[in-house]
C-alpha cells in the first residue's frame, strides 16, 4: 500500500482531533476552494500508523529502504526541505569547528551556509571556465590530488555534479583520490536524481561518494521540496571506522529539517519511487526520444546555439579539454542555449521567450540560458520551444563578443564564521557603491574591505563574492558589469538602502 493510499484510507476512517487546523475540511476554504485544490484532505501530521520522520521505524523507514535499493546506496533519508537540508546536515554532521574543507568554488550557497555554521575553513578548487561563456567545467581528479597534497588533513571534499548546466565531474576518480587520503566525499547532486537510469550516465552514488544529496523534484516526477540524502559506507581498509558517521549526519538532520513534515511531500516521494520501480524503463525511453528529437531539430539554428550532447559518454583527457565538446561532459537532460556569438544576452533571450512565446526557462546568465527537461516533457512541449527559438533566431545577427571576464578567486580575509559574527554586530557598515544607490557593505580590516554578506545570482545560487572575502575595485566593476547585462544579484541591500553589506 502506498503512502497516498494510506492517507486516503485514513481520510475516510478517522476523526482528526490533531493538527493541522483545517481538519481536512476542504469546504472551509470558501469560494476559491484552495484547500480542495491543494488536496488538503490528505494533509495530516505524524499520527499513529504514519511513522516519525525524525526517527522512522515504520512506513517511512520502508520508503527509505526502497529508495536506498533503487539508487543502490547503503542507506537513504527522506528530505522535505529540498537538497538544502541534506547539504546542511551532511557538512554539519561531518566537520568540526576549525577543520579544513576542500570545496569546489561553484557550489550552491547552502554549502557556504553550512561552512559558516560549523566554523569550517574552506579551501577552494577552481573549476576551469570556458573563456567564451563563463560556464564552469568539471572539477578534475588532478585538482583534487593537488589540493590534498597541500591539505592532507582536510575533513571533507565537496563537489557539485552535475552542475546547473549539466556538467559532470569524474566522481569515480575523485572518490578514489580522496579515499586514499581517508577524506570523505560529499556530492551535491541536486540536479542528478535521474542519473543512473535509462541512457543517462552513472550517478554519484554508483561512483562511490560517501554522501550524495539529490533533489527528486528537479528532474523526476515529484513535488517541489522533495529530495534524498544517500549514504555509501566506506571504511578504506579492514577494521577501520567508516569515513562518515551517518548517525551524526542523521542527528544533524533533525536540527535542520522540520519536525512537522508535509505528508503530501512524503507521499510524493513514495509515489515517485513507486513509479520508478514499475515504469522507469518506459519513462526514460520516452524522455530520451523526446530529447533526441529536440536536439536534432535545433542543429540548424544560426545565431543562438543549442549545445549538442556527445554520443556515448566518456570523460575527456587533459589534452582533449581544449575542444569544447570534450570540455563539457554533459548529463544529457539540460538544454544549454548559447548567445555568445550574437547580438543578444542570455537574459534578453530568456525575457523574449517569456514575453513572445509564453515559455519560462530555468535560468539565464550573461552569455547563455538553460531550459530544464524532465519525464513530464513531450515532443509537443519541446517542439514549441524549438519553434520559438527558430523564430527569435531569424531576428538576430552575429556580433563579435569580448572574451568573458574571468575573475581571480577573492582573497579570504576572515573565515565565513567570523564574517557572520561581524555581520551580526555591525552598526555602522562602510559603504562601497556599486550601482545606482546600491553598494557593498564591508568591514575594514587592516586596510582591506571585508564583504559581510554574500553576493550571488539566483539561480544558480553560486556566490560571486562570499562573506569574509576581500571586496576590491575589480570585483565592484565585475558586479556592475553583470547587472548591466540583466543579471539580478542577491545579497544587495534593500531597495531604499545604499549598500550591499
Amino acid at each position: 500500500m502506498t503512502l497516498l493510499e494510506r492517507l486516503l484510507l485514513y481520510e475516510n476512517e478517522m476523526l482528526p482531533m490533531h493538527m493541522p487546523g483545517h481538519k481536512r475540511n476542504v469546504e472551509l476554504s470558501g469560494k476559491n476552494g484552495y484547500l480542495e485544490k491543494l488536496c488538503a484532505s490528505c494533509d495530516i501530521t505524524e499520527v499513529d500508523g504514519f511513522d516519525n520522520l525524525s526517527d522512522p521505524q515504520g512506513v517511512l523507514s520502508e520508503i527509505e529502504e526502497r529508495a536506498a535499493a533503487l539508487w543502490k546506496s547503503s542507506k537513504a533519508k527522506l528530505l522535505v526541505g529540498g537538497s538544502t537540508v541534506g547539504i546542511l546536515a551532511s557538512i554539519y554532521g561531518t566537520v568540526a569547528p576549525g577543520q579544513t574543507v576542500l570545496v569546489a568554488r561553484n557550489c550552491h550557497k547552502s554549502v557556504y551556509h553550512a561552512l559558516a555554521l560549523c566554523g569550517a575553513v574552506p579551501v577552494y578548487l577552481m573549476p576551469e571556465m570556458d573563456p567564451e561563456t563563463g560556464i564552469c567545467g568539471p572539477v578534475t581528479p588532478a585538482q583534487v590530488e593537488e589540493a590534498i597534497k597541500e591539505h592532507p588533513s582536510a575533513a571533507l571534499l565537496v563537489v557539485t555534479s552535475p552542475t546547473y548546466e549539466g556538467i559532470l565531474s569524474d566522481i569515480s576518480e575523485i572518490v578514489k583520490t580522496a579515499h586514499k587520503a581517508r577524506i570523505p566525499v560529499l556530492v551535491d547532486s541536486a540536479h542528478g536524481a535521474h542519473l543512473g537510469f535509462g541512457h543517462f550516465p552513472k550517478s554519484a552514488v554508483a561512483c562511490g561518494a560517501d554522501l550524495v544529496v539529490m533533489s527528486l523534484h528537479k528532474t523526476l516526477p515529484s513535488l517541489t521540496q522533495t529530495a534524498l540524502l544517500c549514504y555509501h559506507e566506506t571504511s578504506c581498509g579492514a577494521k577501520q571506522k567508516p569515513l562518515v558517521s551517518f548517525s551524526a549526519v542523521c542527528e544533524a538532520l533533525t536540527m535542520f529539517q522540520t519536525s512537522s513534515p508535509s505528508y503530501l511531500l512524503l507521499a510524493s516521494i513514495d509515489g515517485c519511487i513507486d513509479l520508478l520501480e514499475r515504469e522507469r524503463d518506459a519513462l526514460f525511453a520516452n524522455w530520451a526520444e523526446v530529447l533526441s528529437q529536440f536536439f536534432q531539430d535545433t542543429k540548424d539554428l544560426v545565431h543562438v546555439k543549442v549545445v549538442q550532447p556527445k554520443k556515448g559518454f566518456a570523460f575527456a583527457k587533459k589534452e582533449e579539454r581544449a575542444e569544447r565538446e570534450a570540455f563539457w561532459p554533459l548529463s544529457g537532460d539540460k538544454i544549454v542555449i548559447l548567445t555568445n556569438q550574437c547580438n543578444i544576452t542570455g537574459a534578453n533571450l530568456m525575457e523574449r521567450l517569456r514575453s513572445e512565446a509564453k515559455i519560462e526557462l530555468e535560468m539565464s546568465a550573461e552569455r547563455y540560458c538553460i531550459a530544464m527537461t524532465g519525464p513530464g516533457d513531450t515532443k509537443e512541449s519541446l517542439a514549441r520551444l524549438s519553434r520559438a527559438l527558430h523564430k527569435i533566431d531569424r531576428t538576430l545577427s552575429n556580433a563579435e563578443k569580448k572574451p568573458y571576464q574571468l575573475l581571480p578567486l577573492p582573497k579570504m580575509i576572515v573565515t565565513p564564521k567570523e564574517a557572520l559574527l561581524l555581520l551580526r554586530g555591525e552598526r555602522e557598515p562602510k559603504v562601497l557603491e556599486v550601482w545606482d544607490q546600491k553598494g557593498v557593505v564591508t568591514k575594514e580590516r587592516n586596510g582591506q574591505d571585508v564583504c559581510l554578506k554574500t553576493v550571488f545570482a539566483y539561480p544558480p545560487g553560486i556566490p560571486i563574492l562570499y562573506q569574509g572575502e576581500e571586496c576590491t575595485e575589480e570585483m565592484l566593476h565585475a558586479l556592475k558589469q553583470k547587472m548591466s547585462e540583466g543579471i539580478k544579484l542577491c545579497g544587495l541591500m534593500e531597495k531604499d538602502a545604499e549598500a550591499i553589506r
